[in-house]
């Protein structure tokens, strides 16, 4: 049974905070089993078609809901770096550019990039996680973009990435993707009816099919699928745990956390969208008993939780809110390359260039990281043309100048189609232009921590790009060279200019360790001191994942889940 709507419940067996990656894999496998498995989401559901294209849908999509905003996009400003995470059912499967990259084998356990004497340890290594990426890799049932097949998957910037990792020390890979391209017969089709899955689809439970198609190569998975295309975790995992009996709650907000005797008080809050503008705290609350509670909530939502809630679940250790970083991410832009590039055909990401690590070669090389080719939708092109506003402006003034001349002269052209073509313009900024995200190992020495912790806490980090500056410099480098390759120049994101970066993948503030001291959880996402509480998701992490981390935090809450289903049967 799924409640989209409706209160929460007073009991629960199991309470998941958060739908994203390592909710959503920890319900389903739970609720598969017989628990009685709460998910609590404090978004909206999407169902497809619903996500806005509009610019008064996309202003209105971000959350704050003291402001009356109850969308899509969470945005946070540190001092050194904003981070963009996502509010609805799914997590951040809704934004995020669906590549699923295993954790490379020699990252877990090494010597720690660009500070010497400091080791990056993490208290699990791939064998540990191997099997996990396996049952979830099925599970969304991953692939790559068919770019030797039909024609219409044979994009120009996959094949520029291909070209610039040729004479570079790069390898080119097409990403695996949580993304459907094949109708039911096994073929590469464009828009084609997706056959429905083993489970009904939460958004229809009582629908026929699925309501879904295979990609339709729109450069929108980072504002939301509207064709079902993703394999995004409403769709599959979430969907899976609606149909095994899990009771999942959108809408719905935990603000406090208490440990007892036999377990936990839950209090959330509903919110209600059309009520206005009104400050979470102002909400009425409902309290849920929970024999055990997994939070979920994401790398900010999780640590900011925990820290506001430490006396009262009695967390000790001294690591809560370190280990903070932002995945090594960097975003990057071709510009006025020598070909056409077309960001806007597509999944947003379809592969990548991986540069080589000191560990894979012996070499004296920097340390490895990936440069993604990253699209965006057709809203963006023309943003970005218009932003070129002089040309446009020029071009106006000529045609307006060019019809006066022909008015006194005798009489205008009747015929305008070439006239209105030139005022449009070649549009070759946008075609020959394209984003770069660049990840790999930044240094995970930042702190979340509360300011105001007294008064109204707010979550606030001390991270900055200052210990990493070489791993950047490398970055840019290297994002140079293949714009060179492209005979395009390289622009990095402005924000950088004043050594700010944008993340998408905030990790760290409740790591992993083998000890108290320098973990809150062990590897199997259990917090020390505090039985029957757990953790899994970004906030997990003791150091960057290096590529897209989605789905090593989604094999890591499959392997909490292992364990979790174990303790109960014991």
């Amino acid at each position: 049974m799924v409640l989209l709507e409706g209160g929460p419940p007073d009991r629960a067996d199991v309470v998941v905070i958060g739908s994203g990656f390592g909710g959503a894999v920890v319900a389903e496998r739970l609720a598969a089993e017989g628990l009685d498995v709460c998910v609590l989401e404090r978004g909206r559901a999407y169902p497809p078609g619903s996500f806005p294209r509009t610019p008064s849908g996309l202003g209105a999509n971000f959350w704050d809901p003291s402001s009356g905003l109850h969308g899509m996009f969470d945005a946070w400003s540190f001092s050194g770096l904003d981070a963009i995470v996502s509010s609805g059912l799914g997590g951040g499967s809704l934004i995020y550019a669906n590549v699923l990259l295993r954790k490379d084998p020699s990252w877990f356990r090494q010597p720690h990039p660009y500070r010497p004497g400091v080791e990056e340890v993490w208290p699990i290594g791939y064998d540990d996680l191997e099997p996990h990426y396996e049952r979830v890799e099925e599970f969304l049932d991953v692939q790559t973009m068919p770019f030797d097949g039909p024609p219409a998957f044979q994009l120009p910037k996959t094949g520029a990435m291909r070209d610039a990792a040729a004479t570079s020390r790069g390898s080119f890979a097409l990403a695996p993707l949580a993304v459907r391209f094949r109708d039911a017969a096994g073929e590469p089709a464009v828009g084609a009816e997706l056959p429905p899955d083993g489970y009904p689809n939460i958004h229809r439970p009582d629908g026929p099919g699925s309501g879904r198609r295979t990609c339709r190569l729109l450069g929108e998975c980072d504002i939301g699928c509207n064709e079902g295309s993703k394999s995004s975790l409403d769709h599959t995992y979430l969907s899976a745990a609606s149909h095994h009996g899990a009771h999942i709650h959108v809408l719905t907000e935990v603000t406090r956390m208490a440990r007892r005797d036999d377990g936990f008080d839950v209090t959330v809050v509903v919110h209600e969208p059309d009520a206005g503008p009104r400050p979470t705290a102002e909400r009425p609350e409902h309290k849920i008993r929970a024999t055990r509670v997994v939070v979920s909530a994401g790398t900010l939502g999780s640590t900011y939780l925990l820290l506001t809630n430490r006396d009262a679940l009695g967390i000790a250790s001294p690591a809560l809110g370190t280990r903070f970083c932002g995945n090594g991410d960097l975003l990057g832009f071709i510009l006025g390359a020598g070909r056409a590039l077309e960001g806007t055909r597509g999944p947003v990401i379809s592969s990548y260039v991986r540069f080589p690590d000191q560990v894979d070669t012996g070499d004296d090389l920097d340390h490895g990281m990936y440069i993604e080719d990253a699209g965006y939708p057709a809203i963006a092109a023309w943003l970005a043309e218009l932003s070129q506003s002089p040309a446009m402006v020029g071009r106006l003034g000529r045609l307006v100048g060019q019809r006066l001349r022909e008015r006194f002269s005798g009489g205008p052209h009747t015929h305008l189609s070439a006239d209105l073509a030139r005022l449009i313009g070649p549009g070759t900024f946008s075609k020959d232009s394209l984003p770069l995200l660049g990840m790999g190992r930044d240094v995970p020495d930042g702190t979340l921590f509360l300011r105001d912790p007294d008064d109204r806490p707010v979550l606030d980090s001390t991270w900055t790009t200052r210990t990493s500056q070489r791993y950047f410099a490398t970055m840019e480098r290297r994002m140079e060279q293949v714009a060179g390759v492209l005979d395009g120049r390289f622009e990095v994101n402005p924000s950088f200019w004043f050594r700010r970066v944008i993340t998408v993948h905030p990790l760290g503030g409740v790591p992993m360790s083998t000890s108290e001291r320098e973990g809150v959880v062990d590897s199997y996402g259990r917090v020390r001191g505090v039985d029957g509480l757990r953790v899994c998701d970004g906030s997990v992490m003791p150091g960057p994942v290096g590529a897209n981390p989605s789905l090593t935090i989604a094999a890591f809450a499959d392997r909490v889940a292992d364990d979790l289903l174990a303790e109960v049967a014991s």
